[in-house]
């Protein structure tokens, strides 16, 4: 008998470096679509999570990967449930208009992981899987929509994470 794999969750982090202040003018089109990206997100079919600063609506202020570094980081119950949202939703807008507020990145920004469901990742978590990429490129522990894996095979590493440090 083989035992099945931990039901899993697959978590995102995304990084931006913000060409311009988050108050200057240039940028405030990207700052008007937050709220309805973001609402766009927390009701999508397969959303489970994302970040948020304690008594924000956002995380557009926690800076954990750089001064001008935006983060956004969340939960899905499937990439197909990301994919739908990321590629068509309003979402698609900000994509297509980034290069007017975000800088060109020259390695890289996105990383996908599979999580155990229940799992709430933190921001340094994140970062980890997303340093884990671009030393090792990807793998079952981080990869990206390009170079996917499926939660079965991360299930060694998702059993080999999900057990606290002392």
């Amino acid at each position: 008998m083989t035992s099945a794999a931990p039901a899993a969750h697959l978590a995102e982090l995304n990084l931006a470096k913000l060409r311009h202040p988050l108050d200057d003018p240039r940028i405030e089109p990207f700052v008007e679509l937050l709220k309805p990206v973001n609402a766009a997100a927390d009701g999508a079919p397969g959303f489970v999570w994302r970040l948020v600063e304690e008594g924000a609506p956002d995380a557009t202020a926690m800076r954990p990967a750089g001064e001008n570094v935006i983060v956004t980081m969340s939960v899905w119950e499937t990439p197909e449930a990301l994919w739908e949202f990321t590629y068509r939703s309003g979402h698609l807008e900000v994509m297509r208009r980034r290069r007017e507020w975000f800088d060109r990145h020259v390695e890289a920004y996105l990383v996908l992981w599979w999580v155990p469901a229940g799992h709430i990742p933190t921001v340094d978590e994140a970062l980890e899987r997303l340093a884990d990429l671009r030393a090792n490129g990807p793998s079952p522990r981080a990869f990206t929509f390009a170079s996917t894996y499926t939660a079965a095979e991360a299930a060694d590493s998702l059993r080999t994470d999900a057990v606290p440090t002392a």
